[in-house]
């Protein structure tokens, strides 16, 4: 009997064909990076305050005093919710007193913005926040946004998978393109706030989903080593430049409507490539549709102009998709002894808590001293080095060494970022940015390190686990942004602290580097520092060569 690769190994690894699968597949992942952050910009805040009617019967210089003022950064700014009580500033004028010195204006009444807010124009022309005044008590409003979005990456992370195994890999792919452009584009027309986020809650189910079956689709086409790269390298920076777009395209285009609209322009231009990306052969095989996948081989042996055999795929021979029935692992399965329900707790709080870094700190940027466009791109552009890296990081060194150091890097620096005087603002972002380094290359391994800790019969199911706990801490990051509304400090503070405690947990896990990967529970390492009650026969540490894992 032989698998799939050992069948398909005479049209080698990096032929024309597999380059040119690599960089569409790595290419349809461009929307998913600027989708997943364009409410930076779709929701960005500009400096406001209280809106006085031309034609309240004020004189020029007590309307100059209508809106009391406030400390913000070291310097004095207008209070943003509040105004002097309108009907007594106009009845002071009429009296012709004079603000401050007839005047006392800190005994003056204050009431809400009734007409309204006025809008900076400095770096946004038009958000959903100026748009429906989105401000003050409506400000729970663009956290909720966010969160929701990812409410619906958290569904579409459950139903992506299921659908591409019932319907296939292509189908899905390009229905899920679909589904974020087509939405996306629909926000455009959005009348108020509700009808935006159940859109905007869409858009997220077909931009996770997209990406998951991408990804699917070339670790299935790729061969072995061509695989790796792809699913560490490839499908991460491609995501990254996509992110680098965004704050490019927001930069020249800045009322949020148009800007919705140029964003959905790249999906639009990946439709010509239904003609050119194929099914997934083993999808095909394990459906019984093997004069299909035999076509795709052909085709490709063409393309890499080697010489297939006249029968490629014999299904006596594949032992791939025989009918023997295999045992299943189910959930409960990952907590059914003590040692294993520890390592599975401490997976779900690592990635969840990595989560929330990661996302707070890219949804942060607006935050941040300086053009929020800059440090945005900033913020993308530091994910390409982190990637590659983790990369060159896993090849040779313990896992849980260099994860625990990275998290201890990017929870340090921002937990110093509190002890920079405000006037050195530029070193502030560049231990935010040095951060965001440390925690996005701790979060590229976490597929691999979690992978290799569980045994075969529920390593999927660990690492999807694992996943939608991290879907769980993308939903809770934008309140850990709205926390800055209060102290710009305070965000950085828990998550630099939360970084750091993951991290002295992560030394906790057992190493996974060298050691043959599991097949039964028996198998599974031992958490460090815990007795284990009796010794078993596997606990010898046996190594074998180092075997790289890539799991979804």
């Amino acid at each position: 009997m032989r698998d799939y690769d050992e069948v398909t190994a005479f049209l080698g690894e990096w032929g024309p064909f597999q380059r040119l699968i690599f960089f569409l597949l790595s290419a349809s992942i461009i929307p998913n990076g600027f989708n997943s952050m364009s409410i930076v910009f779709l929701a960005g805040t500009p400096e406001h305050h209280c809106r006085v009617p031309a034609s309240a019967n004020l004189s020029s210089e007590w309307r100059n005093y209508t809106i009391p003022r406030q400390m913000q950064d070291g310097r004095e700014v207008p209070r943003t919710c509040q105004r002097y009580r309108l009907a007594a500033l106009i009845n002071f004028s009429a009296q012709g007193l004079v603000p401050g010195r007839d005047v006392n204006l800190s005994q003056v009444e204050l009431e809400p913005c009734l007409d309204g807010w006025e809008y900076s124009q400095d770096t946004y022309l038009t958000t959903i926040i100026t748009e429906w005044n989105i401000v003050c008590d409506e400000n729970w409003k663009p956290p909720l946004t966010t969160s929701l979005f990812f409410v619906g990456v958290l569904l579409g992370s459950f139903i992506s998978g299921q659908l591409s195994d019932r319907f296939g890999r292509k189908i899905i792919l390009f229905v899920t393109m679909a589904v974020q452009t087509g939405f996306s584009f629909l926000q455009i027309f959005s009348i108020n706030w509700e009808m935006f986020t159940v859109l905007f809650v869409i858009v997220g189910m077909g931009q996770i989903s997209n990406y998951v079956v991408a990804f699917i689709l070339g670790t299935e086409i790729l061969g072995k080593s061509v695989r790796i790269i792809f699913s560490t390298l490839g499908v991460c920076i491609f995501f990254a430049i996509g992110y680098m777009l965004l704050p490019l395209f927001a930069y020249f285009i800045r009322d949020w409507r148009m800007l919705l609209l140029a964003l959905t322009v790249p999906g639009v231009l990946c439709v010509p490539l239904w003609w050119v990306i194929p099914e997934s052969p083993r999808w095909l095989l394990s459906q019984g549709r093997i004069k299909e996948a035999e076509d795709i081989i052909q085709k490709a042996a063409k393309m890499n102009k080697v010489t297939a055999p006249v029968i490629v795929f014999d299904p006596s021979e594949l032992q791939e998709f025989t009918s023997l029935k295999q045992q299943k692992g189910y959930f409960p399965d990952l907590f059914r002894t003590r040692h294993i329900a520890i390592i599975t707790f401490m997976s779900l709080m690592l990635w969840m808590l990595v989560s929330v870094s990661y996302f707070g700190l890219s949804l942060n940027t607006p935050n941040l001293h300086g053009d929020v466009y800059l440090n945005c791109f900033l913020s993308a552009a530091i994910e390409v080095p982190a990637y590659v890296i983790a990369w060159l990081l896993l090849r040779n060194l313990p896992r849980r060494y260099i994860i625990a150091g990275t998290l201890f890097l990017g929870g340090g620096v921002l937990l110093f970022i509190q002890l920079v005087p405000t006037e050195y603002y530029f070193l502030s972002i560049a231990l935010v940015m040095l951060g965001k380094f440390g925690i996005t290359s701790a979060f590229s391994m976490l597929y691999v390190f979690t992978a290799e800790l569980y045994p075969t019969l529920v390593r999927n199911m660990a690492v999807g686990a694992a996943s939608m706990s991290s879907r769980v801490g993308s939903i809770i990051a934008p309140y850990f942004v709205y926390l800055g509304a209060y102290d710009k400090i305070l965000p950085y503070i828990l998550m630099g602290s939360l970084t750091v405690l993951i991290g002295i947990v992560t030394l906790l896990f057992p190493e996974s580097l060298g050691v043959a990967l599991p097949e039964t529970f028996e198998q599974m390492q031992k958490v460090k520092g815990f007795r284990s009650k009796k010794k078993t026969s596997n606990s010898t540490g046996r190594e074998n060569s180092k075997v790289f894992i890539t799991a979804f």
